[in-house]
């Protein structure tokens, strides 16, 4: 399948200048990036990737100046052009899209790798994730070797130059009338040579251990929030930045509540006389127990609202309620005594005919009605 064309991708005019292209570009990045379009990720990095690889050769005087002449044959690589985005990792993206939005003066050349970025499930009870809480966690990572500071050297030396790139972590090759850029063979793209590796870490700048972490818990989060520990995730490559630990929410499951984003609900079973004749019953919240008014005639299933005994959401909005819905418990292991009562009160419910059990007679009628129809 042909490609499609680099102007048209980005939504520019063949004439279009460095500033619009890039304004152009920046505003597609951040619409398609699959961050950005959970319902259909793939389709959206595949956009993604080719409005990348689009202003990479449009953003180059040299590689631009091919592509007018030669269309995509002129910064092919496979014919000694320029390379594609495919490979390049969507971090790299974000630092041309908003470098210049926080004050970057453009895209460098960076010797270092940020460190990864970790994740930590954590579980909670249903308690303190409406409450909010603070714990520690143990997160097993890389850290920054103490006795070389990160660089990798041994203590009392520092990394050189690599010899091959001069320092640069790059080198140019000669492709016919083409020039192509790629990571040093020698260093791997640091810019830098360790001729005495530290002992601890053995040159890597880095070593495994166990971090324990003090962790805020906010009041009102929920399954699936996460709280971002700025830098204590992975340690950079030799002294470069740490990554970040998010910290994923999960809520146990209570024996009494489930929760539905502010709103908090609960089975509560009532007696019959009680459901009959009404009362007051005492129900669980999370600040402690209070009494709610059952009236008389209640019907199972019937829910109540007691307001503000919900949830007050983490990201802001009304404190929700909390809803009791009642089951009408039916007696068991009646004694002979109870059976006959029961059996003299029902007794007294026929006689009162359909005022007594209105649902009842109407359910009733309803299957009457739709057996006549079927054998009429």
């Amino acid at each position: 399948m042909a490609k499609e064309d680099f102007y048209t991708l980005l939504s520019v005019n063949k004439n279009a200048s460095e500033a619009e292209i890039k304004k152009s570009y920046r505003r597609l990045a951040m619409k398609y990036h699959p961050d950005r379009n959970t319902k259909a990720p793939e389709a959206a990095e595949k956009k993604f990737k080719e409005i990348k690889e689009a202003y990479e050769i449009l953003s180059d005087a040299k590689k631009r100046s091919a592509y007018d002449q030669f269309g995509h044959a002129g910064v092919d690589a496979s014919m000694g052009g320029g390379h594609s985005a495919g490979a390049e990792g969507f971090g790299d993206i974000f630092g041309d899209v908003f470098g210049d939005i926080f004050g970057g003066a453009g895209r460098q050349q960076s010797h270092v790798q940020r460190g990864s970025d970790l994740r930590y499930n954590l579980q909670l009870t249903l308690e303190e994730a409406v409450a909010g809480t603070e714990t520690k966690i143990r997160v097993p990572i890389l850290s920054s070797c103490g006795d070389c500071h990160g660089s990798g050297a041994k203590k009392g030396s520092k990394p050189v130059n690599c010899t091959t790139c001069s320092g640069i972590g790059q080198v140019r090759m000669q492709q016919g009338f083409f020039s192509v850029q790629q990571a040093c063979p020698t260093c791997h793209g640091s810019g830098q040579q360790i001729k005495n590796p530290c002992r601890k870490c053995h040159g890597q700048g880095r070593v495994e251990e166990t971090k324990t972490l003090s962790v805020k818990i906010p009041a009102g989060v929920d399954t699936g929030d996460r709280i971002r520990l700025a830098n204590e995730g992975e340690a950079g490559e030799r002294g470069a930045p740490s990554g970040d630990l998010y910290v994923q929410v999960e809520v146990k499951k209570h024996i009494i509540f489930t929760r539905e984003e502010a709103n908090l609900y609960c089975e509560v079973p009532i007696s019959f006389p009680t459901a009959c004749l009404g009362g007051d019953i005492e129900v669980p919240t999370l600040d402690g127990k209070v009494k709610l008014k059952i009236p008389s005639e209640t019907q199972t299933g019937r829910s109540f609202r007691l307001r503000g005994k919900g949830v007050k959401p983490v990201r802001g909005g009304p404190l929700g309620d909390l809803l009791c819905r009642v089951q009408i418990e039916t007696p068991v292991k009646l004694t002979k005594d109870q059976k006959e009562l029961i059996e003299k009160f029902s007794n007294s419910l026929t006689g009162g005919g359909k005022q007594h059990s209105p649902q009842e007679h109407s359910w009733t009628d309803g299957v009457k009605s739709f057996f006549d129809k079927l054998t009429g």
